[in-house]
């Protein structure tokens, strides 16, 4: 019992610190997946892989619910909304149970399915059913009873034959009886009253075979069968009433109506079972659902689909209404690329070996989504001429209209004012152009990596051909580069590419380390590998390189970490090297990061480094990294995945884009890049009022200005070095008390003296 204690405190403490520090965390969650759905009289609930929603079917009002609010970043499997007591339970694949209060937002974790002495794959809850106040829980394990009003869990009932653990798809009451319908061992069936159900002995088998499901309708107990056939309860057996043309996968009683869900049809029956309307995903046009539950509410059917959200369809009409929050495509979003103004995703992508026939099962067909000032805009698939496996995106520095998303087996597309104005391939950049690798089909063209360099060239990888470095000049040219001189083959799998300072191409490989290349030193090339001797990388598998403002590159690889101490190294060393970094941790030497497959490295505006990882989330850390500021996980932030796939920051605002496999979500930093000047210095919050509990943000500085802050006698009270475009007070003077009420003068000033502002800040205690 102290394990399941300390277990729910845990949990309860972590999602306080959630809630306190919601305003610095935003979710960019897709709901396009739907799990399953629930309702009240008025209100539609949703559950998508990992986040709610609701709309009023009235008002149309849609309120979302997901990892910054504090759900779970697993997967959702079940939901359910009890409007008896104003809670909605959701259930996880992995036993995981939220109960949210309607009422004031408040969400309760509840592991002790998590915590049960059973194999984990055997979890997975399926169904919530309530009666008398009892919630019945129909797990693949078997049955658990969960009391609402006390809001604890009552007996576990191991149904199969010798008690054995048997998986209930779903329950339903009926007649003073509770039905079980079981996935491989028929329907069974106990007195509801029965204060033994929890002894197996106590449960007829009343079918045998599988079942999907079982509710009770009216005078009637109806089920479905794993083979597809609609039955019902006459007499002691069922008997069929219509034989499906698909598996079903939900039914479900909607007061009026019995609504039965299958792939590609949601078909409603009356009081009387007689079949009133067929809903077929054909009659929706423009798009080619899958539908994964459906409810009504009001005579109107709300369809949960597979990829595109819930439809709305009026009983009888023929028009059909999309009803989902905005959102991306999807949640796996495999690369972003953030502006001041917009946010691009692309959904992969290749697996941990650059192969694109090893991710999803083989090239994908996801399309590409951008989010701006009007929400996001998702351009499908059918629109981008078949391109498929989109793995990075190069928005143009001096036309945030023009951008360029990476096909790892299609070629290069070119968006221009959002519309896709051409894909590059073989058949339009000539001989020196684009590749296909030789052995695969002819469209299999792989890029990935591409940068802008100063002069507004483009910059491509393109991997497994010869002259796989290429770039498109600003007339429309491409010329290739040959790699003979690095290895024989001269060829290469391509991760991210970089440019430096000086114009040095700087190229993430998966087998040979990271490749260096100036054109205007003779077409130079240098590598960085494993070995001390050839560069001293823990592995030649790269994943990706930053450059700080230092001058440092940053090599993230899959087992670890390196520096290189100068880019400019490259021009004057003829062999690079790179180091560890050694931090002290209880006093003991170690390596920072030390095996730690990293994905992805960012330098913001402090010169602070985010570091995403593949499997223990993210660490932000000090410029030189002896400093650990945060480290970020699924267990500590509202993270929903420890699995990262891109990370990356708005300049202007700071805020900081965390790409997962199962989300994306924003953490709000303070380390803007620094400005040209001192004209759009900004104090927030102003005045600073007794409620406030933050800090006083000083943003639009300059790189390394002056700042000093004094009462308004003149008596200084705080002085920094700014580092980035924003600083944060903490309202004290130099860290050792809260400054009194009154009005105290900033003086900003650049190294030189000869550039200065002024800036003035309430303070109300």
């Amino acid at each position: 019992m102290k394990k399941y204690s300390f277990a729910f405190l845990l949990l309860f403490v972590l999602q306080m610190g959630f809630s306190q520090n919601k305003t610095l965390w935003k979710g960019y969650f897709s709901y396009n997946e739907i799990k399953d759905v629930s309702q009240s009289t008025d209100k539609l609930f949703a559950a998508s892989e990992n986040a709610l929603f609701s709309k009023n079917v009235q008002s149309g009002e849609i309120k979302t619910t997901n990892t910054v609010d504090g759900l779970s970043g697993q997967t959702i499997s079940s939901l359910y909304h009890s409007p008896n007591f104003k809670k909605t339970m959701v259930g996880y694949e992995n036993g995981l149970m939220i109960i949210i209060n309607e009422v004031d937002g408040s969400m309760l974790n509840v592991v002790d399915i998590i915590n049960k002495a059973l194999p984990s794959n055997m979890k997975k809850i399926n169904h919530f059913m309530e009666y008398n106040g009892i919630v019945y829980i129909s797990c693949d394990f078997g049955i658990v009873q969960y009391n609402l009003a006390t809001l604890q869990f009552g007996d576990t009932y191991f149904i199969g034959d010798g008690g054995t653990q048997i998986s209930v798809t779903q329950t339903a009451v009926f007649n003073g009886k509770i039905y079980a319908s079981t996935l491989f061992n028929g329907i069974r069936n106990a007195s509801i009253s029965n204060p033994n159900l929890n002894d197996f002995k106590e449960w007829t088998t009343v079918a045998n075979f599988g079942w999907s499901g079982v509710e009770a309708f009216g005078a009637d107990l109806m089920a479905i069968t794993t083979s597809g056939n609609l039955q019902k309860l006459q007499g002691n057996s069922f008997v069929n009433v219509t034989t499906l043309s698909e598996n079903a996968l939900d039914i479900r009683n909607c007061g009026a109506y019995l609504v039965v869900t299958t792939k590609h049809h949601v078909l409603i029956f009356n009081a009387t079972l007689s079949q009133i309307a067929d809903v077929n995903s054909n009659q929706i046009l423009g798009i080619e659902p899958q539908f994964s539950c459906a409810t009504v509410i009001a005579e109107t059917v709300f369809i949960g689909t597979s990829d595109d959200g819930i439809i709305s369809h009026k009983i009888g009409e023929s028009s059909f209404e999309n009803s989902t929050p905005d959102g991306p495509l999807r949640n796996d979003i495999f690369a972003i690329s953030s502006t001041t103004k917009n946010l691009w995703a692309v959904y992969g992508g290749y697996d941990q070996d650059y192969n694109p026939y090893g991710f999803y099962s083989g090239p994908t067909k996801f399309g590409v989504s951008k989010f701006g000032n009007k929400g996001w805009l998702n351009i499908p698939y059918k629109d981008l001429l078949e391109a498929r496996s989109l793995s990075r995106i190069t928005i143009n520095p001096n036309n945030e209209n023009q951008v360029f998303v990476s096909s790892y087996y299609s070629g290069l597309l070119k968006f221009e004012n959002d519309q896709l104005s051409i894909l590059y391939n073989v058949s339009n950049t000539g001989s020196e152009g684009l590749q296909s690798v030789a052995g695969q089909v002819p469209d299999d063209i792989r890029v990935n990596g591409t940068v802008f360099d100063k002069s507004g060239n483009l910059w491509v990888t393109s991997s497994l051909v010869k002259k796989g470095l290429k770039v498109l000049k600003t007339n429309g040219e491409w010329k290739s580069y040959a790699m003979e001189s690095i290895k024989p083959s001269g060829t290469f799998f391509f991760g991210r590419l970089i440019i430096d300072k000086n114009g040095t191409k700087w190229m993430t490989t998966l087998k040979d380390g990271i490749i260096g290349f100036n054109e205007n030193y003779n077409n130079l090339f240098k590598t960085i590998k494993n070995g001390s001797d050839s560069g001293n990388l823990p592995i030649e598998d790269a994943k990706v390189a930053a450059i700080d403002a230092r001058n440092q590159m940053w090599i993230g690889t899959r087992k670890g970490l390196r520096v290189l101490s100068s880019v400019d190294s490259f021009l004057s060393s003829n062999q690079l090297t790179t180091s560890p970094i050694i931090i002290l941790e209880e006093n003991l030497a170690q390596e920072l990061l030390y095996e730690q497959s990293i994905i992805d490295i960012v330098v913001d505006g402090a010169n602070n480094k985010w570091i995403g990882t593949a499997d223990s989330g993210v660490f932000l850390v000090s410029p030189n990294g002896q400093q650990t500021i945060y480290h970020f996980t699924v267990n500590n932030s509202p993270l929903p995945s420890n699995t990262i796939n891109d990370i990356d920051i708005n300049g202007t605002t700071g805020e900081v884009f965390i790409a997962t496999t199962r989300g994306m979500v924003s953490f709000k930093g303070t380390s803007t890049d620094p400005n040209e000047n001192l004209e759009n210095v900004y104090v927030y919050p102003n005045p600073v009022r007794p409620e406030y509990v933050g800090t006083v943000k000083i943003s639009g500085l300059i790189d390394n200005a002056n700042i000093k802050i004094t009462d308004i006698e003149g008596n200084l009270v705080y002085e920094t070095i700014s580092e980035g475009g924003t600083f944060e007070w903490d309202t004290t003077a130099f860290g050792k008390y809260k400054v009194a009420s009154g009005v105290y003068m900033i003086f900003i000033s650049a190294q030189d003296g000869i550039e200065t502002k002024v800036k003035k800040v309430m303070i109300i205690r």
